[in-house]
């Protein structure tokens, strides 16, 4: 039953991530087919992989199957920021209380907790990330509003706790990303030897949080960032005229 809704729910999310950033970014209709083809076909890879038990502990040893994906994801999506200035335009001109809003996603993250109750994921991993998670899906809800409510003029001290927030938000997913690293079974560079680990995180659905929603979130607090530090040195442009 929590597969089913973790199924039901992990895609949900993609999906929704997937439609906000691609269906309000100012781009063309071509570009936005493309986007959304290329990130359905990622979808289908890692779900066809994972099917075969590509991603199943001791698959791609010593390292986790799971850490090539993330990698492979990030490193297109990071990649498509850093060298395709249209990509990195159209993310930075995205409405700021859209891309927090989206966070609150991330309350699904008790999803976690209720796989460790059913001792499918041990400690540290299940309660850092599943805990980190809801706290920052959580606060994400207030902030798009503040956000939202405040409009293009909004006051350094929102700025400020929205900034605070995406640090705590990548924070979360750093921490997240190493536990589960470090919790990994058959690798040998394993620190957190309390069974089973996270080797649930290797089957579906729960393959698609860090090949897919990870790596996705990770992209959003960097537009985050890239829009408080426009709108910070717009202001400093404003104070310097007047």
């Amino acid at each position: 039953m929590l597969d089913m809704i973790g199924a039901i729910g992990c895609t949900a999310v993609y999906a929704l991530l997937a439609g906000v950033l691609i269906g309000l970014a100012p781009a063309g209709g071509r570009t936005k087919a493309i986007l959304s083809i290329a990130a359905a076909a990622w979808g289908a890879l890692i779900v066809a992989v994972a099917a075969v038990g590509g991603f199943a502990p001791g698959a791609a040893e010593p390292v986790p199957a799971v850490a090539f994906a993330f990698a492979a994801w990030l490193a297109l999506l990071i990649g498509a920021w850093l060298l395709v200035p249209g990509f990195r335009e159209a993310l930075s001109r995205l409405p700021l209380p859209a891309l927090v809003g989206v966070n609150a996603t991330r309350l699904v993250g008790v999803l976690f907790l209720l796989l460790a109750a059913e001792g499918r994921l041990s400690a540290p991993f299940a309660p850092s990330a599943g805990g980190g998670d809801i706290a920052v899906g959580a606060l994400a809800i207030p902030l798009a509003a503040l956000a939202a409510t405040a409009g293009a003029e909004r006051p350094r001290w929102t700025d400020v706790w929205i900034g605070a927030w995406n640090a705590l938000g990548v924070l979360d997913l750093v921490v997240a990303i190493g536990l589960g690293v470090l919790s990994a079974p058959g690798t040998p560079f394993r620190v957190f030897m309390q069974e089973p680990g996270t080797a649930a995180m290797g089957s579906l659905p729960w393959i698609m949080v860090p090949a897919m929603l990870v790596p996705v979130y990770l992209l959003i607090h960097l537009a985050i960032a890239a829009r408080l530090r426009a709108h910070r040195h717009g202001h400093q442009a404003a104070a310097m005229v007047a």
